[in-house]
């Protein structure tokens, strides 16, 4: 008789825990088909979907949770009243740091010249190097990578490393010791295993920065790792690319890596005065905006929604996973209907399968609309870059899935200066004439119910 008391209570218990849980999700800030998704986790398969809710459900970081603050704090800066289209006065959310004018910027679109580029600024370092990447492969570059930060660090160079702990599981031990008996410190960002905060498990920190002597900074989508760069060509490389930036934006980039750092180890670090230089002499106008869990509103996110409904002429995208919501996707159709150049070019098969079969819909939406989509096939093309019109060039760390755009930690590069738009376009162009046209093919039932099931459940990858 206890016995079956204690089920009966414990059935009523979970499913009163289902409900508390349903009502959480529907008053979160969600997109529908996260929403859905994890109603349906919930509501159907409770004994899975509660317990993998309260493992790895949240989307921001609460602040009993934290052991930093909000990135981005403050009122928004006043515009400056930019010209052009596409929002080239600059990205104005709630703390988020001005458009810098007096940049450099070197951008590389090659595995080869990005590593040199890479390992040269580590060389000359004198003073501090921070390093932060999802993933540090444990072939060549990343043996290369770690042998010279160790003898940096032996040089007395302040040297950090700051790796997250599901791309770069299979980066630590014996591996790392070598940079960590030089001096060097090293820090993982959210521990998988063992579970130490809510969600650890489910917001990985997807941003890539390196920084030497707070004067020259690198922003990318390269990992640290032999399939994005490396000192010799290698034919199976994902296309990709990396921004090289000396100037004003450098602290902003800085300041990004100090918060996360901050809160892996509680080391709380500040920059030089001599860092927040107002301008500099280079011709480049940057933006630097983060997202993530850490930033109180999606504020890149409603930056690409008004990048899109502001553009006048083209709409050019690449990014290996396309599986945006409809609040994005929508727009998209409206400008090609209405004319625009709207172009998307994507891996013809990327490294993700269920990625691949997720974004069919939106993909044959696009093109029903008069959007052109382009397949690019051999490499992968792991590369993020958008572009709006003639005045403004997006790069960095977001993919356009919805777990780039809501859930990890995220770097991008706004980039106002028409020789950077007119690069960034060429890159694309390059791409594209190397792609296929991918056009509204007929799919099976069974697709489509793939499709279907695979969007659905994208938010929760």
């Amino acid at each position: 008789m206890a016995q079956l008391a204690l089920e009966h209570l414990l059935t009523i218990s979970g499913f009163l825990l289902a409900v508390v849980l349903a009502v959480r999700v529907l008053q979160e800030r969600r997109q529908p088909g996260g929403t859905l998704a994890w109603l349906m986790a919930i509501i159907l398969i409770p004994y899975v979907g509660v317990p993998l809710y309260l493992l790895i459900g949240g989307r921001k970081v609460r602040r009993a949770a934290r052991k930093k603050a909000v990135l981005y704090t403050g009122d928004p800066p006043a515009p400056s009243g930019g010209e052009g289209e596409s929002g080239a006065g600059g990205v104005w959310g709630p703390g988020v740091p001005p458009p810098r004018s007096g940049n450099t910027v070197d951008m590389h679109f090659n595995g080869e010249t990005a590593f040199w580029r890479l390992m040269g600024m580590i060389e000359e370092a004198e003073k501090s190097l921070h390093v932060m990447t999802f993933i540090l492969g444990r072939e060549e570059t990343g043996k290369a990578l770690t042998r010279v930060l160790a003898r940096k660090a032996a040089e007395g160079v302040e040297v950090r490393l700051l790796l997250d702990s599901l791309g770069s599981i299979w980066a630590s031990g014996a591996f790392l010791r070598p940079v960590i008996e030089a001096g060097g410190r090293v820090a993982t960002f959210m521990p998988v295993l063992p579970v130490q905060r809510r969600w650890s498990a489910n917001l990985r920190n997807h941003r890539k920065i390196v920084v030497a002597d707070h004067r020259v900074a690198m922003v990318g989508g390269m990992n640290l790792a032999s399939a994005f760069m490396g000192p010799t060509p290698d034919p199976r490389r994902f296309v990709d690319m990396a921004s090289f930036l000396e100037g004003p934006a450098v602290a902003d980039i800085e300041r990004v890596f100090l918060s996360d750092w901050y809160y892996a180890t509680n080391e709380e670090l500040e920059l030089p005065d001599a860092a927040d230089a107002a301008e500099g002499p280079g011709p480049s106008r940057i933006q630097v905006v983060a997202s993530g869990p850490d930033v109180p509103e999606d504020t890149f996110n409603d930056a690409l929604l008004g990048a899109v409904m502001d553009a006048r002429r083209r709409i050019w995208l690449v990014t290996p996973y396309f599986i945006p919501d409809e609040a994005f996707l929508k727009p998209l159709e409206v400008k090609a209907r209405g004319g625009k150049d709207v172009r998307v070019v994507v891996p013809l098969r990327s490294n993700h399968r269920l990625a691949d079969i997720a974004r069919g819909p939106s993909l044959r939406a696009l093109v029903r609309a008069g959007g052109k989509v382009y397949g690019y096939p051999g490499r992968m093309v792991h590369a993020k870059a958008m572009i709006f019109g003639h005045t403004l060039a997006i790069t960095g760390t977001p993919n356009l899935d919805m777990r780039s755009l809501y859930l990890n930690y995220e770097i991008a590069l706004f980039h106002h200066t028409r020789g950077e738009v007119d690069r960034v376009a060429s890159f694309f162009s390059g791409l594209e004439k190397g792609s296929v046209p991918l056009g509204e093919k007929p799919v099976s039932p069974s697709r489509a119910w793939a499709e279907q099931l695979c969007h659905l459940i994208s938010p929760l990858l």
